[in-house]
C-alpha cells in the first residue's frame, strides 16, 4: 500500500505542484469519482463528521485507486492519530500546533520504536499479516507522511525549529486561522499574513521540506501561492464543487432561456 506514498514523496522532491480535493461526503463514491483527477485526497476529521468506519471505506477506495490519502485529524495525541494510521492513511496532518515540543510528540506518535512510540499492529500495512514483521519494519522509510498546520502565531514564531524536526515531512499553511490569530479573520491578503506566509515558505524550503496550503478554488490564488513556493494545494472540496457546479448550471440555463 506504500507505492502511492513513495510516488507522492518523489513528486514533491522533484518540485511538482500537487492538487487535491477535500473529501467531506461519507459515501466512498466521492473518493472514487475524484481520484482520477486528483494528486491526493484530503480527508477532514477536524471540521467534518466522518466516522472511523466511513473513513476506512474511503481509504480502501484510495488504496484501490493508488491515490495518496492524507487525513487531517482533530488534534494531536495518540488517541487521534493511532486509529487513523492503523486504518491505512498514507499521511497525517495535525492542526493548530503551537510549539516544537508538541510537533516532536506528534512525530513520535506516528513512528514505531526506536524512532517513536506508536503502538504496533499495522494489520492493513502488513497486508493482513502476510508481510513479515521484520520485512515491514525494515522497509522504506516512506510509510507515513507527517505534516502539521501552521496557523497560530506561536507556530510561525517557532517555524525554524519546527521544520528542523526529524521525521516531520511538511508544513501546511492555514491562512484563515492564521489571519484570525492576528485579529483580522478572513483578510488573508493582509501584509501581516503575507509576511508570515513568506517566513514559513522560506524556512521550510531552506530545510528541504515542502509547503502546503488549505485553499478554495480561486485559480489566481492557487497559482500565486504556487509561484511563491507552495507545492501541496488543498483545492476546495466535494461539497463546494457540487454547489459551484449547480449554481453555474442553473445560471447558464436560466440565462439562455431568457434569450
Amino acid at each position: 500500500m506504500f507505492e502511492a506514498t513513495i510516488e507522492f514523496r518523489k513528486r514533491l522532491q522533484q518540485g511538482e505542484v500537487l492538487l487535491g480535493p477535500g473529501v467531506y461526503l461519507t459515501d466512498p463514491l466521492a473518493s472514487e469519482a475524484m481520484a482520477p483527477s486528483a494528486d491526493f485526497l484530503w480527508y477532514d476529521l477536524e471540521h467534518q463528521q466522518i466516522s472511523i468506519n466511513a473513513l476506512r471505506a474511503h481509504l480502501l477506495v484510495a488504496r484501490h485507486m493508488n491515490t495518496p490519502a492524507i487525513v487531517r485529524v482533530p488534534g494531536p495525541g495518540a488517541a487521534f492519530l493511532k486509529p487513523v494510521l492503523d486504518a491505512g492513511a498514507h499521511g497525517i496532518v495535525v492542526p493548530q500546533v503551537r510549539s516544537t515540543e508538541e510537533v516532536i510528540g506528534i512525530v513520535r506518535n506516528c513512528h514505531y520504536p526506536p524512532k517513536g512510540d506508536r503502538g504496533y499492529w499495522p494489520m492493513i500495512g502488513t497486508n493482513y499479516g502476510r508481510v513479515p514483521t521484520a520485512e515491514y519494519l525494515n522497509g522504506p522509510d516512506s510509510r507515513c507522511f507527517v505534516a502539521v498546520m501552521i496557523e497560530t502565531l506561536e507556530a510561525v514564531e517557532a517555524i525554524d525549529d519546527i521544520v528542523a524536526i526529524e521525521g516531520l515531512d511538511s508544513v501546511i499553511l492555514g491562512l484563515m486561522d492564521l489571519s484570525g490569530a492576528m485579529g483580522i479573520l478572513g483578510q488573508t491578503d493582509d501584509p501581516k499574513v503575507s509576511a508570515a506566509t513568506e517566513k514559513v515558505i522560506a524556512s521550510a524550503r531552506a530545510a528541504g521540506k515542502p509547503v502546503g496550503c488549505g485553499l478554495g478554488v480561486d485559480t489566481k490564488v492557487i497559482c500565486d501561492l504556487a509561484r511563491r513556493g507552495v507545492q501541496l494545494m488543498l483545492t476546495g472540496s466535494d461539497c463546494t464543487y457540487l454547489a459551484e457546479f449547480i449554481d453555474q448550471l442553473t445560471s447558464r440555463v436560466r440565462s439562455q432561456l431568457k434569450t
